[in-house]
């Protein structure tokens, strides 16, 4: 598995770092300023609410393809193709003039869920096995504080109902910066990957996935109880049953159906779940609450979005990023698994903090600190868990897929925000209770807390086969950061958290 001569792996991280941070603005720019996007568009939220429903159902149905295909076909061609169709999505919203043609623009974009599974493969492709881990974990921490900046930017660029368009016009940029970095810092690489593209697999998880992530996204608007909710959740669920029964039969599957139900893979997705949940709690719960004025509601501090973005949310943004940068060395030293099981009680002290003191502006600051922290390394502990436990050439589409548990956990929370928000009102008027609030946050301490306890149920002990020798040199220094020191493996043939794979 040759490369051609070309950049030193010291540019690629770095450069890959940028890329991720590129998704991770993109999750969250729009999401500040939908309000603002429908009252310059003269739009009603039902019609602006599909920016984030249609951005949403394109991550989910793109990357897992994307992520089989790099695995196929190699990480650098289809790494470049996401930039492109991203950098065409943002043009297309910096010029758009209708909520149709920015919805298009916002599928687009969607595509860029993509970049963070590919990233991981590019690194595990490029890398020294003693260089990877810390690499992953500052990659993946980028995730947690990246969104953070997203809503900064937000912030700043439209602050007093300023043109959205600038919105757009900043991620072109920084799309384009980041297509020219890759295109000189990954080298190319000859194709490794075995296998063929199983089209009907990746039609029929698109559908399920759609289907179950419609209501979830649109439920508060159809109505949680309607028609419509239940029989498309029904039906996704009946399609992903289908899928997955699909998926055992054939030869080259899309996802191959152990990395969904071996017991460490699926804890670690189901953590990426409510990691996500956490993380779009805090976002959204915390944007709202310091906005809300406290001479009307009784709590808030009436901030603008540019306050809100720079005062309350910048502290933990920055927070993220120094949680990144040591996220590596801890993972080295204590294994990734305790690495999130302590940022998970770090995000339950941000939640608790939160419920029972927010009447001070410090105390907010504080919280979301801790919160963010928290995001960051537990982002930074998941593809370690997950590397350990994958062969190489299934490391894109395994983390396309613990993607998507981010993903639906992320909805899941803009779901409960925007239903508790609408519910749960003051007396006689549309603004929303303080109790919604403190509700959200309880069940963002509750996903925090799951996070650390998820892995615990992951824990298995399997014999590994003679044909995975090629892998072990890679293998052994991810299960090392997994369990903390190669010394804990327990031998090469009946190391914890090793799965049995076939020839």
């Amino acid at each position: 598995m040759s490369a051609e001569p070309g950049p030193t792996p010291r540019m690629l991280l770095p450069v890959m770092c940028f890329i991720v941070m590129i998704l991770a603005v993109l999750q969250t720019l729009v999401v500040p300023i939908v309000g603002t996007i429908g009252a310059q568009l003269e739009v009603g939220p039902t019609a602006v609410g599909w920016l984030l429903t249609a951005n949403l159902l394109a991550a989910a149905t793109a990357t897992p393809l994307l992520g089989r295909l790099a695995d196929l076909r190699g990480t650098r061609p289809v790494l470049l193709g996401v930039l492109v169709i991203v950098l065409l999505g943002s043009l297309l919203g910096a010029v758009a003039t209708s909520i149709g043609v920015l919805i298009v623009a916002r599928v687009l974009q969607g595509v860029s869920f993509a970049l963070f599974p590919i990233g991981i493969a590019v690194l595990r492709d490029e890398l020294p096995p003693e260089k990877l881990t810390g690499a992953m974990g500052i990659l993946s921490g980028t995730l947690g504080f990246g969104g953070c900046f997203g809503i900064v930017l937000t912030g700043v660029l439209v602050a007093d109902g300023a043109d959205f368009h600038r919105i757009f016009w900043l991620s072109s940029a920084i799309t384009l910066a980041g297509l020219v970095l890759a295109w000189f810092a990954i080298p190319r690489r000859a194709r490794t990957g075995s296998g063929s593209m199983d089209w009907i697999g990746a039609v029929g998880l698109a559908a399920g996935l759609v289907l179950v992530l419609l209501p979830l996204s649109e439920g508060s608007t159809w109505g949680w109880g309607s028609p419509a909710s239940i029989i498309s959740g029904a039906a996704g669920l009946l399609v992903l049953t289908g899928w997955f029964l699909y998926e055992r039969r054939i030869a080259h599957p899309l996802v191959a159906p152990r990395l969904l139900t071996d017991p460490p893979v699926l804890v670690t997705h189901l953590s990426a779940l409510v990691v996500g949940m956490s993380m779009f709690v805090m976002f959204l719960g915390s944007s709202y609450f310091v906005q809300t004025s406290r001479s009307v509601a009784g709590y808030g501090f009436g901030a603008t979005v540019l306050e809100a973005s720079t005062v309350y949310l910048l502290p933990g943004a920055v927070s993220g990023v120094l949680a990144s940068i040591l996220s590596g060395t801890m993972i080295r030293h204590v294994g990734a698994r305790v690495v999130l099981i302590g940022a998970s009680v770090v995000g339950v002290a941000g939640f608790i903090l939160f419920i029972v003191a927010h009447d001070h502006t410090w105390q907010v600051i504080t919280a979301i600190l801790l919160i963010n922290t928290y995001i960051s390394l537990a982002y930074a502990a998941l593809p370690s868990l997950l590397v350990a436990e994958v062969r190489q050439d299934e490391t894109g589409v395994a983390n396309s897929i613990n993607s998507i548990a981010r993903s639906v956990g992320s909805a899941f929370a803009s779901a409960l925000i925007a239903t508790l928000l609408a519910e749960i009102t003051l007396s006689g008027t549309d603004l929303a209770a303080e109790s919604a609030y403190l509700i959200a946050f309880v069940t963002g301490a509750v996903a925090a807390a799951l996070a650390g306890l998820l892995p615990f149920f992951g824990i298995t002990r399997v014999i590994r086969t003679p044909s995975d020798a090629e892998e072990d040199e890679i293998h052994a220094t991810a299960l090392a950061a997994e369990w903390g020191t190669v010394g804990g493996l327990g031998g090469a043939n009946t190391s914890p958290g090793e799965r049995q794979r076939t020839s």
